[in-house]
């Protein structure tokens, strides 16, 4: 699949915008959010991130008449079974409040003492004619509580990768866009390209 000038983002979550932008500046692409092409969200159907990453691929490719990138992303615990998993925006409410999302994690936990878990990444590249291709990423480490650092989005205040002793919160986005989930997706996007 070849991409063109522009690529359509099929997201209207700002944060995971921004991080999409930044990991494709560096190969020139143009991108357009999905809010800002004024797109619908799809209803999230499917049972894994990948079905529906391809989803909201295909649907805004459909739309757009353009290729479109879509991510589903999320926290997976092991404690809790894989949950919140890719329920994990909705964890967060209609107002998407992850500082509601991130306690009731905690209160989840309580009397568990696994605290591993991981970050998950489904990257769909779609084409107008409904053709998908899916490229997936995770990153491993453990929760920590209370929530650190404000940089980041989501579940990052609270989510330290294996090997590390600062939360995706406190660290700075150019390390964690080298070592995050999506970054791992996108290595094998940008491969696929090649």
């Amino acid at each position: 699949m070849k991409l063109g000038p522009v690529l359509v983002v099929a997201s209207h979550n700002p944060g995971k915008l921004r991080e999409i932008r930044d990991l494709l500046g560096p190969f020139g692409i143009e991108t357009k959010g999905a809010a800002e092409l004024g797109l619908a969200e799809p209803e999230e159907t499917g049972t894994t991130f990948a079905e529906n990453a391809a989803l909201k691929a295909r649907a805004a490719a459909q739309a757009s008449g353009l290729p479109s990138l879509a991510d589903d992303s999320g926290l997976a615990v092991t404690a809790l079974g894989g949950a919140p998993g890719i329920y994990s925006a909705r964890w967060a409410g209609e107002k998407k409040d992850f500082s509601a999302a991130m306690a009731r994690v905690e209160r989840e936990l309580q009397g568990k003492q696994d605290r591993s878990a991981k970050f998950v990444c489904a990257l769909a590249l779609a084409e107008p004619d409904g053709g998908a291709q899916i490229f997936e990423g995770e990153v491993h480490g453990r929760l920590v509580f209370p929530p650190r650092g404000s940089k980041g989005f989501g579940y990052d205040p609270i989510f330290m990768a294996d090997s590390m002793d600062k939360t995706f919160g406190e660290i700075e986005p150019a390390l964690k866009h080298s070592i995050s989930h999506r970054a791992r997706a996108f290595e094998k996007l940008v491969k696929s390209l090649a």
